[in-house]
């Protein structure tokens, strides 16, 4: 059997590699597999031993054409085009041997359906949540958004429709109840595989004191906006370790593996910490743990966030912790950029207009029961339960790969 992944950013490529990895486990037939990253260089399928096909390429907007106007631009003259015409021709001459996987946007699942092969699609960016929730539409959602009836516009339902397509994955319960409103499109509620491999192996050492508040900090991972927004995290902190001088404070910042680590420490030694240990500092009543390979730790033993990042924010939201978060000058975390993830994660994300704000609205979210009762429920109801990536390799197995 051959599938071949099609997938469009490097958190997409990370939830292809969970689902194939599962499928791995599964199969007792040899599986044959091979990627397609259509945005970025596709690192985290190198690393996992799964050769790439066909030309890769950086972008100079690195995925993010629909925050700006002139990123799309940016992009073209970089060879965009190109690069995706030449894709499409790759993917249509081995689909006459391949299924395949299409993780993401309408791109993947684009170049699936162009394809004369069967398919399946996880649709990892877009959630019925934008819109609407439980109760009903958002009072931001225009006649024209209801109108259509779904986040998935008319021309995604169609390709999700195909025939050919035999299987989709929504990231959410809601988003799924919503496609299976229309019979044709093969839905399946399998839960998000973002839930899945969050265990924490190795726990941070952190002082066993009661009085305690463990704060985690997300910069994202993209440079250089990822030191610019740990710039505005450390300012927030600075206000938080005032607001809290009663506790002691533990921060533990999730560093991306990707960067370097040595402007991080700089900047907060600038801002009156002290070093006592690699990656270790301290100011006051707060000691600041600096990681880039205790990801899941940082997530599972911190009590509430500051958080300017996509897939982390949306991680510690489904472990049913709340976040506090404030727009960044972008590309990526933009205001809208911002606003759109407080309508996709509900209650669980509180966005301040700026630093000076964090402080207050964190102490008085952890002072407040009722709140962070509202905030648990509402994060694993729309982040769903860990396992999706297992249960989606089942799925394939039936329905994609032994009808080929």
């Amino acid at each position: 059997m051959k599938l071949l992944i099609l997938s469009n950013g490097h958190g997409e490529d990370v939830i292809a590699i969970r689902i194939i990895k599962q499928l791995q486990q599964l199969t007792s037939y040899k599986l044959k597999l091979a990627a397609l990253p259509i945005v970025g260089e596709g690192h985290a399928y190198t690393q996992s031993n799964i050769p790439i096909v066909g030309k890769v390429r950086q972008m100079p907007s690195g995925g993010f054409i629909y925050m700006e106007s002139n990123n799309l631009w940016q992009d073209v003259r970089g060879g965009l085009i190109g690069l995706t015409i030449e894709q499409i021709r790759l993917v249509r001459k081995l689909s006459k041997e391949w299924s395949i996987l299409a993780v993401g946007d309408i791109v993947p699942l684009l170049y699936a359906w162009l394809s004369s092969s069967n398919f399946a699609f996880v649709g990892t960016a877009k959630s019925e949540y934008y819109l609407r929730d439980e109760t009903g539409w958002l009072p931001k959602t225009s006649s024209l958004e209801r109108w259509f009836g779904s986040v998935y516009l008319p021309w995604e339902r169609w390709l999700m429709a195909n025939s050919r397509c035999k299987a989709v994955f929504p990231r959410d319960t809601l988003t799924a109840k919503i496609l299976q409103r229309w019979s044709s499109i093969s839905t399946y509620d399998l839960g998000n595989p973002m839930m899945d491999d969050l265990e924490c192996e190795k726990p941070i050492k952190i002082e066993k004191r009661r009085e305690r508040v463990t704060v985690l900090l997300l910069p994202g991972s993209r440079m250089p906006e990822s030191l610019h927004n740990w710039q505005q995290i450390i300012s927030a902190v600075s206000g938080v370790i005032d607001r809290f001088s009663h506790v002691k404070l533990e921060f533990l910042a999730a560093i991306a593996p990707n960067v370097n680590l040595n402007p991080f420490v700089e900047y907060v030694i600038t801002q009156g910490w002290y070093l006592t240990a690699t990656s270790v500092l301290t100011r006051a009543n707060a000691t600041l743990y600096l990681t880039q390979n205790a990801y899941a730790c940082c997530l599972q033993q911190a009590d509430i966030a500051i958080a300017m990042a996509g897939t982390a924010t949306e991680q510690f939201v489904g472990l049913g912790k709340p976040v506090v978060t404030m727009p960044g000058k972008g590309p990526q975390f933009t205001y809208a950029f911002a606003e759109a993830q407080t309508r996709l994660l509900g209650c669980s994300v509180i966005l301040v207009a700026n630093e000076r704000q964090v402080a207050n609205t964190m102490f008085a979210v952890l002072n407040n029961p009722q709140q962070l009762e509202a905030i648990s429920t509402n994060g694993k109801r729309r982040m769903g339960s860990a396992g999706a990536s297992k249960r989606i390799a089942l799925c394939l197995q039936e329905k994609l790969l032994e009808r080929f």
